[in-house]
């Protein structure tokens, strides 16, 4: 039940950076094995579970609405219509733009060549008068058009709303134009403008795309600031049609869009009673329903009427996801499945949701169905990198190193590639092959400083680990020298130095870090607990460790550390209360070894031998129980 544990713990990160404890011994800044992948999550599952791509500017309603085009989790009513009708109706070809007949005289010349020098100056305002002088004088719409790509650049939207009214104005059946135009109305709230435009393209549309082109219109008159204004002028749109579902459908978006959840409900309600076996209008009516529970509640009615609906499946899915009945939702992408065996959308949220609930058989299974399903069928809309590091979690956590790394090394550039690349280093160090995991570093082409610190911080962990701490300072120190105020180097350097027993070097190491970053507690914790460990400067240590607890009260290992100081300042039943508070906030065998210190040096040795006794079944290795036993003479 790892998966599920950690998907309970933390939400999806790949690859994450964790800082396992934030003062010493030396363990921070690991990048634990068993942690670099996390599985999977609600967001995720939810992404995968949409089973729609947005499709292509020809039934993209935010495309065809001048407005950017953005993929979202789920497929909205006007996309599942696009999709539908795409099939259904014969593209037209846009008319072509007819130019004016002016010669390119020098003077024009001259003003588009110093306009555009102007521009590249960054004197964007008299490039943008100068071109748009210029296309008010040829009447040529490519001027314009180039004035507003100029005001767009310079983020002056007023300016770029002149151009790009004149733009259509010298090219009224320029698309482009019009989308620009309508979407720069919508954001400055002239939505009179745009009420000819839209009527005229609702009259233009052939009657089976009339209804994608009012859920499309709806999508625009959202992104409106006058949400009243904008259901006002929908309202008067499709006043004419109201016969079609979809003119309720879209006054429903409309009306939910703009907070008025009880319209949208009513208006949800006509579209369905118009068309009951619409899939449009019972998805709007699960958008807009007042809770989960009505939302199950319409959308199994309409699957008990319509089984074969897909979309409403998903949607169904999708809320028992949201609802984490995860079992529930399992078994409708498995019947989904059933109607189409190679779908590559239900393989990647089954493989999802067994790697959730726990079936990591189940999930793999799935998972390289949906990796053979791409490699047959390539999608750029898709993406088998999460797939990849799922399978390659599940090997490595039944100890199959071979096929973990085989799946890491399909990974391919991309947002997760230089986590996987991490993530195969340390799996080679992990068999024993150091030099290999030094070289997959090595190879790594990072971008910035970033990702170049994560590199140099896996490496200085693998030789650590490795327990060659002399090597690992180095490649520090080395890194140091080009990024010389790296906090995070800088506190890793520090940790090494500290494993060396060097306390001069971590000491100022750790004072320029809080000199760069007065706010970091972890320096000062470090710090802090060093000194106390070493039971010397124990009233700087103790006002170290008091700033670092100022900074994070509830920090567990900070805690710990105020109870150590306080031990070796000898006020033990401070000490006790400290170390307990930390142990209760998390019960880290190390921790407890200082609990049981405290215990034992009290008189209370048997509570202090339970609580060691612990720490052994956790960590049968752990050098801090060791040490203590022999430093105190202790037996189990």
């Amino acid at each position: 039940m790892y998966f599920l544990k950690q998907i309970q713990r933390q939400p999806l990160r790949i690859a994450l950076w964790l800082g396992v404890k934030s003062r010493l011994p030396l363990k921070a800044r690991i990048y634990p094995l068993k942690k670099t992948l996390a599985i999977v999550t609600l967001s995720s599952l939810l992404s995968a579970c949409a089973g729609i791509t947005p499709g292509n500017d020809a039934t993209n309603p935010a495309a065809a609405a001048g407005t950017p085009s953005a993929a979202t989790p789920a497929a909205s009513p006007e996309q599942i219509a696009s999709r539908k009708l795409a099939t259904r109706i014969t593209p037209v070809k846009p008319p072509e733009e007819h130019l004016p007949a002016v010669p390119l005289t020098k003077e024009i010349l001259f003003k588009v060549l110093s306009s555009e020098v102007a521009f590249q100056r960054g004197n964007w305002q008299s490039a943008y008068v100068t071109l748009l002088g210029a296309a008010q004088q040829t009447r040529d719409p490519r001027l314009a058009r180039r004035a507003a790509e100029m005001a767009l650049s310079a983020k002056q939207a007023n300016e770029a709303l002149v151009a790009i009214r004149l733009w259509r104005e010298l090219a009224p059946d320029s698309e482009e134009a019009t989308q620009y135009y309508l979407g720069f109305i919508m954001l400055s709230n002239n939505l009179a403008e745009a009420k000819p435009i839209l009527e005229k393209r609702l009259q233009d549309a052939p009657p089976q795309a009339r209804g994608v082109m009012m859920l499309q219109i709806q999508r625009l008159l959202a992104r409106a600031q006058d949400k009243a204004g904008a259901f006002t002028l929908l309202e008067q749109l499709v006043t004419p049609y109201t016969a079609m579902s979809e003119a309720h459908l879209a006054l429903a978006q409309q009306a939910f869009s703009g907070g008025n959840s009880v319209r949208a409900q009513e208006e949800a309600k006509i579209a369905l009673n118009l068309k009951p076996d619409s899939e449009l209008a019972i998805l709007t009516s699960a958008q807009v329903a007042a809770d989960s529970t009505e939302v199950e509640r319409v959308l199994t009615e309409f699957l008990k009427k319509y089984p074969n609906s897909r979309e409403v499946r998903v949607a169904y899915a999708r809320t028992l996801i949201d609802q984490k009945q995860y079992e529930k939702a399992r078994s409708q992408f498995e019947i989904l499945l059933k109607n189409d065996k190679q779908d590559a959308t239900t393989l990647l949220a089954l493989g999802l949701l067994n790697a959730q609930i726990g079936d990591t058989k189940a999930a793999e299974r799935y998972l390289v169905s949906y990796i053979d399903q791409l490699s047959k069928h390539p999608d750029e809309a898709r993406d088998n990198t999460q797939a990849l590091l799922i399978l390659a979690q599940i090997a490595a956590d039944r100890n199959d190193t071979d096929a973990a790394l085989k799946w890491l090394a399909q990974v391919e550039p991309g947002d997760a590639y230089l986590d996987a690349q991490l993530r195969r280093a340390q799996l080679l160090s992990k068999r024993g092959d150091l030099d290999g995991a030094r070289r997959v570093l090595a190879e790594i082409d990072t971008n910035g400083e970033r990702e170049k610190t994560q590199v140099t911080q896996v490496e200085a962990q693998l030789l650590r680990e490795a327990n060659r701490p002399q090597e690992a300072f180095k490649v520090l120190e080395t890194a140091l020298k080009t990024q010389p105020d790296n906090p995070d180097l800088l506190y890793d350097y520090a940790m090494a130095a500290e494993k060396l027993n060097n306390l001069s070097t971590m000491e100022t190491a750790l004072r320029k870090l809080i000199a760069l970053a007065p706010d970091n507690q972890q320096a000062y914790n470090a710090l802090g607990y060093s000194l106390a460990d070493r039971n010397i400067r124990l009233p700087e240590a103790l006002t170290l460790i008091q700033k670092a607890l100022t900074l994070a009260p509830q920090d567990p290992f900070i805690v710990d550390s105020m109870g150590w100081v306080q031990y070796r300042l000898g006020n033990l039943g401070e000490a006790e209360t400290r170390l307990r508070t930390a142990y209760g906030l998390l019960p880290d065998p190390e921790i407890a070894v200082h609990l049981g210190e405290v215990l034992w040096v009290k008189g209370q040795k048997t509570d202090a031998q339970k609580l060691w006794r612990e720490v052994l079944q956790k960590d049968p290795q752990n050098d801090a129980l060791k040490n203590t036993l022999v430093r105190l003479g202790a037996k189990l």
